[in-house]
């Protein structure tokens, strides 16, 4: 690894060599710095030292910025985003990576460990890293949006499971776990959308610097992304589906319980009437002195359930 602490990753293009120092830097040579735009020292040397405009540090240190590509100073300024794969993290709560490059440096920064950049890093180690500026880029778009499948191919498997159990009538504990998907959906496709926007500026003639092979691969990573905008949008519509399911299924379910209550408090009406009435408490109740009365008057509520429950099923209320 680097034996720097001023930055977390930096090689030469031309050979693959760790970068000790940002004072023993070559500036003559091809190479990527990797920072932590959060530290003093990261401040301090792209504001004093990197020879950079002062647009393209205030981009670099920016704490909020979204996918973009801008031709600037006959080089780039890129922003771009990946899914967060740290443990106990949402994925849809997005890592950004900004960069600035030419055709000889790439000087890049981030807040939270990316593991595209990672990734790059152990290919240099390993004397396999990217030979320019243009090709890390290509590079780190390609692992980029390759970690994005894994992300969307859960979410998906997530909402058909839920399909599945709208269907089976298990509808009762949903409502939170389809919201907290359609969140997830909304998130990721909120900042993915300009991504796409800003590889296709990549693509565009005003960024001269790849070769033709680099823009074919840039073309196929961009694809993939078009590709994983389209699912999402498809697996946006299956979950707006499932909620329309899932709240007729719930509003079911409410209108066949009321519909028992209601049948309950229909057969129970009536013999609520009778019972109140000859309960009153005043003289010449009938039956007061015959001592068979009481079952009299059960036999007669009995008679009145059982043509009500004949009513009903005649009228097909139940």
């Amino acid at each position: 690894m680097s034996q720097s602490t001023e930055f977390i990753y930096g090689f030469y293009f031309d050979t693959g060599e760790a970068i000790a120092s940002l004072d023993t830097l070559d500036k003559t040579r091809g190479y990527w710095l990797h920072f932590d735009y959060t530290l003093p020292s990261t401040q301090t040397w792209l504001t004093d030292h990197s020879g950079l405009s002062e647009v393209v540090i205030n981009a670099l240190l920016n704490d909020e910025t979204r996918p973009r590509a801008t031709s600037l100073n006959n080089g780039a300024l890129v922003s771009l985003r990946g899914v967060n794969l740290a443990p106990n993290s949402d994925p849809q709560d997005m890592v950004s990576i900004r960069l600035w490059f030419n055709d000889e440096r790439v000087i890049s920064t981030r807040r939270r460990t990316l593991l595209s950049t990672h990734d790059i890093a152990q290919d240099f180690y390993q004397g396999q890293g990217p030979t320019s500026s243009t090709q890390l880029l290509t590079r780190l778009t390609e692992r980029l949006i390759e970690r994005m499948s894994e992300t969307i191919y859960e979410i998906e498997e997530s909402v058909a499971e839920i399909e599945e159990n709208v269907l089976a009538a298990k509808s009762e504990d949903l409502r939170n776990e389809l919201a907290d998907l359609r969140r997830q959906i909304i998130s990721l496709r909120r900042y993915l959308s300009p991504q796409r926007e800003a590889m296709n500026q990549l693509l565009s003639d005003r960024f001269s610097l790849f070769t033709q092979d680099e823009k074919i691969h840039l073309r196929e990573t961009t694809d993939n992304l078009i590709r994983f905008i389209e699912d999402l949008d498809s697996i946006k519509d299956r979950a707006v589906v499932s909620q329309e399911e899932l709240n007729n299924a719930l509003a079911e379910h409410m209108n066949n319980r009321m519909y028992v209550l209601s049948i309950v408090a229909a057969i129970f009406l009536p013999l609520g009437f009778l019972t109140g009435l000859l309960g009153i408490n005043v003289g010449g109740i009938p039956g007061a002195e015959n001592p068979y009365a009481f079952a009299i008057f059960i036999g007669i509520l009995i008679i009145v359930v059982a043509l009500q429950v004949w009513l009903f099923k005649t009228k097909k209320w139940f």
